[in-house]
């Protein structure tokens, strides 16, 4: 493993040439980073937008967009082949004139892309919502089978440090059940991303030294994990010194396979998970790569509103790795 993720990702990306969906074709940060993105054989990116638009935009940025592959979704080849398909997948939910209106919608015609098969995942929401990009994933693309719920991992990067944060981003409550599931997803994206899964089920309190509904629940939720992925290496409910300071973990949790070692971190709580992979970021100096949507059957992943150029090109090499493991 190297000091660098994204070196990592790179060389692991080489030739392969990941076909990646990018909604928000207008927007200045999105249109840099596809032209960087096409410019490697990591990513071919797929801009929704009519060219010459697009065009008129990178100009004056002294971007060349020749190269790039676009799609214009309000006069696309296989229109009528994808809405048969979004109304079949949606069941009965939506009507004709429904699925039209939505289809209008880039996110969904996105998503769409990437149910079809055409692109290997979508990335999105430098413009959009989180909202605007994980319902149409969540309509379309579903859950894999076995996983109930989507779930948005952190990772977390200093040097050679590398640690994966979750749930920082979607659920605001989780029962035994849903910590467990995250728990197990979040060891299969620690591996994509070259990192061996120890994982800690946080709490304030270490095997017991506190017994309250919260503290149970986590203990629960780790017994889950040990019967569902025997294989992993897991601990909880452990307290964070004595999920990642080794002298801490002999006292609180001799016996542990996690001891003082975890690089997989799943929060009792939306809350607890989105204020610590922030503390970490703005007062420990890690780079906060993320939310990376887990759970999905294709990658979806959202950005930030205040992101640059950088962390576009980034997420989708992210997203594009995702899409090799599935």
């Amino acid at each position: 493993m190297t000091n660098n993720l994204f070196v990592e990702l790179q060389e692991k990306l080489e030739g392969k040439n990941v076909r990646i969906v990018f909604p928000e074709a207008y927007d200045e940060r999105v249109l840099e980073a596809a032209v960087k993105l096409g410019a490697t054989s990591y990513v071919k990116p797929v801009l929704i937008g009519k060219k010459g638009e697009v065009e008129k935009i990178a100009q004056p940025l002294s971007l060349d967009v020749s190269g790039i592959e676009f799609i214009d979704h309000e006069n696309y080849e296989k229109y009528d082949e994808m809405l048969a398909k979004f109304i079949e997948r949606r069941a009965g939910k939506v009507t004709e004139e429904k699925a039209h209106v939505l289809l209008k919608d880039v996110n969904y015609f996105g998503t769409m892309l990437v149910y079809m098969g055409e692109v290997a995942g979508l990335v999105s929401g430098a413009i959009h919502s989180t909202g605007d990009t994980v319902r149409p994933a969540l309509q379309i693309i579903k859950t894999k089978p076995g996983t109930k719920r989507t779930s948005g991992a952190f990772i977390m990067s200093k040097d050679a440090k590398r640690y994966i944060f979750a749930d920082c981003a979607i659920n605001p409550t989780l029962d035994s059940e849903g910590l467990a599931e995250i728990a197990i997803e979040s060891a299969k994206t620690a591996k994509s991303f070259n990192v061996d899964p120890k994982v800690a089920m946080l709490s304030f309190s270490t095997l017991g030294s506190a017994v309250t509904e919260d503290t149970t629940k986590v203990a629960e939720a780790t017994k889950l994990v040990k019967e569902n992925a025997p294989e992993l290496a897991v601990e909880g409910e452990l307290q964070f010194d004595a999920a990642v300071v080794p002298s801490v973990a002999k006292l609180k949790a001799p016996n542990s396979k996690v001891q003082g070692d975890a690089n997989v971190f799943v929060f009792p709580s939306l809350e607890a998970g989105n204020i610590g992979y922030k503390i970490a970021q703005r007062l420990g100096g890690f780079e906060a790569v993320g939310p990376i949507l887990q759970g999905l059957n294709a990658p979806v992943n959202d950005l930030s509103r205040g992101c640059n150029a950088e962390d576009v090109y980034k997420l989708a090499l992210i997203t594009a790795t995702q899409s090799l493991a599935e």
